[in-house]
């Protein structure tokens, strides 16, 4: 993880403070510490959270991982399994690494929309569980951006139609929950059919969650979780954004005679274990400890905040205004969403932080930081940016007139022309968003 210091951070008197609590937030939810903490060896039992699993009973263990995480997450794991044991995985990062674990194969997939590649490393995924036995323990390595990258649509929909669908749902503000809804009813490797296609084998998840609320069916989709939604929860979604016109009426048709997922009382589930290891509470909550040592008085309010990025910037920057001791940080989670109204470049965290330049203007001695943890905000190469109480007056001097850009949707280059987009570079996790709000 680089350095966080845009412009912003540079010339203010806490600026090297801030920093501090952001990369211990960010360091906090590392994915190879997330493991450690669940998972480790004692003799020839293998602990995973409450559970132990005799590796003398096992023929092999199988590790397909998935998500952003997914080498950080694997490396971890393999110093952890002892050599002896018989190991082979399938491993689908965003981008390709060199594995150097025999029997170990890394097949990259495509994010935010499923490509090619995404369709192979789904059905090879299908191929491997499904060879598994009753003396096979499955570990599966989840974490965001699974959904997109393993996909495995049902023939009857195929792949074009899935990218026709994701593209809608994310250009027409649908909330990450119910795009994953859709997924987990159109795909053969979600909503619980990993688990279901691994039987009679035992499972283990060990999921590090990028969804609000941390409902285990949404984080990549569920694929070792059961489904409680239902095809018409589905349906309704394609009404409420009023999509069914817009895409492809094979899904529609599908959808309307498609069998259910697995649901939470079907008895493949007895032989699966599910592990929350790291979530955006927990990355808050290191944030906050750290700006306390740090002499901020601290608050913690909320790591559900979801709905319109600008419309969510009002309402955190609410907060600014408080009668609460300084110097303060305040630290909230989840994940807004962005109508697409213009044909500019920025994600959700930059056009939160863009809204909020207005609503700081005006304020004295105040922040506000927004990025995502994965250190990839929309299609940017940001993680977000930094707004101030004078974000605005910089702006003026510079000839930007932010209402133009927040209309065009092109927060990016906005906070480029201040240097204040905070770049992270990819910090190899993914637990959501993170707002800081300061005030001095």
């Amino acid at each position: 993880m680089k350095k966080i210091n845009p412009a912003s951070l540079k010339t203010h008197s806490f600026g090297h403070k801030i920093g501090q609590i952001l990369s211990t937030a960010l360091r906090a939810v590392e994915p190879g510490q997330a493991i450690r903490r669940f998972v480790y060896l004692e003799g020839a039992l293998l602990h995973i959270a409450e559970k132990t699993y005799g590796l003398d009973s096992l023929e092999r263990v199988t590790v397909l991982g998935l998500g952003k995480a997914t080498q950080a997450m694997a490396e971890s794991l393999l110093d952890i399994l002892p050599p002896h044991i018989p190991t082979r995985g399938l491993l689908i990062p965003k981008q390709a690494f060199p594995s150097s674990e025999a029997g170990f194969e890394v097949c990259a997939g495509g994010h935010p929309v499923p490509n090619q590649n995404s369709l192979i490393a789904g059905n090879k995924a299908l191929e491997l569980v499904s060879s598994l036995t009753e003396r096979d323990l499955l570990i599966c390595l989840i974490s965001g951006g699974g959904s997109a990258l393993m996909t495995s649509p049902h023939p009857k929909i195929g792949l074009e139609n899935m990218q026709a669908l994701t593209k809608a749902l994310l250009s027409c503000g649908a909330r990450i929950d119910e795009i994953n809804t859709l997924r987990r009813h159109l795909d053969q490797v979600k909503g619980g059919r990993i688990a279901e296609s691994a039987v009679p084998a035992k499972v283990a998840g060990l999921i590090l969650s990028d969804v609000v609320g941390n409902s285990l069916e949404a984080i990549a989709s569920g694929p070792t979780a059961p489904d409680p939604s239902t095809k018409a929860d589905a349906l309704n979604i394609l009404k409420k954004y009023q999509l069914a016109e817009k895409i492809p009426t094979s899904i529609v048709t599908y959808l309307e005679n498609a069998t259910e997922t697995p649901k939470p009382n079907a008895p493949l589930f007895s032989r699966v274990q599910n592990v929350l290891i790291g979530s955006n509470y927990l990355a808050a909550q290191a944030g906050l400890e750290e700006a306390k040592s740090l002499g901020f008085h601290t608050k913690f309010i909320g790591d559900t905040w979801q709905g319109e990025a600008r419309e969510t910037a009002g309402k955190l920057c609410t907060f600014l205004q408080e009668d609460f001791p300084r110097p303060f940080c305040m630290i909230a989670g989840g994940e807004t969403t962005v109508t697409l109204r213009g044909n500019g470049c920025g994600g959700r965290n930059q056009e939160l932080a863009l809204a909020a330049a207005h609503e700081l203007d005006g304020l004295h001695d105040a922040m506000l930081i927004t990025l995502a943890t994965d250190g990839e905000d929309g299609p940017t190469d940001a993680a977000g940016a930094v707004v101030t109480d004078r974000t605005l007056q910089r702006a003026n001097t510079l000839g930007l007139h932010y209402e133009s850009f927040l209309a065009n949707n092109d927060s990016y280059a906005f906070f480029k022309r201040l240097d204040d987009l905070i770049d992270t570079g990819p910090t190899g996790t993914n637990v959501n968003d993170l707002t800081f709000l300061f005030g001095f």
